[in-house]
């Protein structure tokens, strides 16, 4: 079922939100590399807040929530979310837990509100912008950006 949804969300973003991408195969990072390669950039941190457009990475996190990501031995909580027109991401180290139940709680609750509170989210998103930071990947940079600009080692 995850994956007809997935497969639904891209047909619907690719055509209706961005018909110029139709035809063209421009190199895009997964969002999966990006948020190691931010982790990493910024030296593993505390914390970490920030968004990136839908349309600079291929969505291979669809459908996670709440989930426990490894990068070079640490491991952080990553509460995620999308809100067109951004993926919204908020990671906190932390020791590895069950977030099962946490993950399936949030994707069920985005899906019965047919993610209207996400697009909400992503326009208020918008208008607080504050601050980018360029992430390199494999595939070359891509822009990240945080509602404030984000003290280097600051534990809140």
């Amino acid at each position: 079922m995850r994956e007809v949804l997935k497969r639904l969300h891209g047909v619907f973003l690719r055509a209706v939100l961005f018909p110029s991408s139709l035809g063209q195969s421009v190199p895009r990072p997964a969002a999966s590399e990006l948020l190691s390669c931010h982790l990493q950039q910024r030296r593993l941190p505390p914390w970490t807040s920030f968004c990136v457009r839908y349309s600079d990475v291929h969505n291979d996190q669809f459908g996670r929530s709440n989930f426990n990501w490894r990068v070079q031995g640490a491991n952080y909580h990553i509460l995620r979310t999308g809100c067109f027109p951004f993926i919204k991401y908020h990671c906190t180290k932390a020791p590895e837990e069950n977030l099962d139940f946490e993950d399936k709680f949030f994707t069920t609750l985005k899906f019965i509100n047919l993610g209207i509170p996400c697009l909400a989210y992503g326009v208020g998103c918008w208008m607080v912008i504050g601050a980018s930071e360029t992430v390199q990947t494999s595939v070359g940079p891509v822009t990240v950006y945080f509602a404030y600009k984000e003290d280097e080692g600051a534990q809140y």
